[in-house]
């Protein structure tokens, strides 16, 4: 089985034969180079083009995080599965205004059905959340009826914005709480933790694009543009209440992660080593877990679940079946 590759120690990143090698203080590991999905970086590491064509060859994207755990960016190899039809399909859909939109409302349709179902999943173990659960499912109603993108775009804010509201009364006793959204940079330790899962599903999802006909560059949501990847980040909305919420939800309220996971610089919060690592097993715990599909018939893992969500964006791209986001039944 394949994983993601974490690695927090500086050192020298290179190839060996037929498995990558990492030098550092800690001493020399060597990682079979079947066994990676991807890599993401943490520390500081050195590499050579040696490398990169060694990434390319295996189809390994690198995520690159910078000192304080921030996202920095992509190696992103050539890609081998691209299909100029389906990238056509893609734009075709960008380009119709109406089309587009269709899509956009689908990805927030999934996210704010999947908050609803993060506040219930809570309400149901004592915590008063029915006031925001019934604010979200409000503005829910109000997506089909959007007229454009931006419009889309301010009601997703204003639900997210609420269900924010809602993490001081799902984490009460614990030593933390936020005062709305702040991300760059973070203000408080909540905000800090939002901020690390939401890039770390955002990658996870590229991760997944690049094994698929999909070119991530073309999303709807997100205006396309001449600066980042987009698609992941429509397509992430979705998963990140059930993946990175319910983590923070477990750490926080677990007290797994405390007062001392974190760090000020300025007017930032940031999370330290400690807590990254903490996370990060959080997260592909919370990844390799399996549920049982309705529609399939059978357990698949929240992994394979994101490579599932662009199959079947493909299929609508193409126009072999309508796209219905995932929503969480639990």
């Amino acid at each position: 089985m394949q994983r993601t590759l974490y690695l927090f120690a500086s050192g020298r990143l290179k190839r060996k034969d037929n498995t990558i090698c990492m030098e550092s203080e800690e001493g020399t590991r060597y990682f079979p180079v079947a066994s990676i999905r991807d890599i993401i970086v943490f520390g500081e590491v050195d590499l050579n083009k040696k490398l990169l064509e060694f990434m390319q060859e295996q189809e390994i994207i690198l995520h690159f995080f910078g000192h304080y755990g921030n996202y920095v960016g992509s190696f992103y190899p050539r890609e081998h599965y691209n299909s100029g039809y389906v990238i056509l399909r893609q734009a075709e859909h960008y380009l119709d205004p109406g089309r587009r939109l269709h899509l956009a409302q689908k990805f927030v349709e999934g996210a704010l059905a999947n908050i609803i179902q993060i506040l219930r999943y809570y309400q149901n173990r004592g915590k008063d959340l029915a006031s925001y659960g019934e604010s979200i499912g409000r503005l829910a109603e109000k997506v089909p009826a959007c007229g454009n993108v931006e419009e889309l775009m301010a009601i997703e804010g204003n639900a997210r914005a609420c269900y924010y509201e809602s993490f001081n009364t799902i984490l009460e006793g614990s030593p933390f709480m936020i005062n709305g959204r702040s991300k760059r940079p973070p203000a408080d330790p909540l905000n800090a933790l939002i901020s690390f899962g939401n890039s770390l599903i955002y990658i996870k999802v590229l991760t997944e694009i690049y094994k698929t006909h999909l070119d991530p560059r073309i999303g709807y949501l997100h205006a396309t543009n001449f600066r980042r990847f987009t698609l992941n980040l429509d397509v992430a909305e979705i998963f990140k209440p059930i993946l990175a919420d319910r983590v923070l939800f477990t750490l926080v309220g677990k007290k797994m992660v405390g007062p001392g996971d974190f760090e000020r610089h300025g007017a930032a919060v940031l999370l330290k080593e400690s807590g990254r690592r903490l996370y990060v097993k959080e997260l592909e715990e919370k990844l390799q877990t399996t549920f049982y599909h309705r529609r399939l018939k059978r357990n698949v893992s929240y992994q394979t679940l994101l490579r599932m969500e662009l199959y079947k964006l493909e299929k609508h791209l193409i126009g072999e079946q309508p796209y219905e986001p995932f929503v969480s039944r639990w």
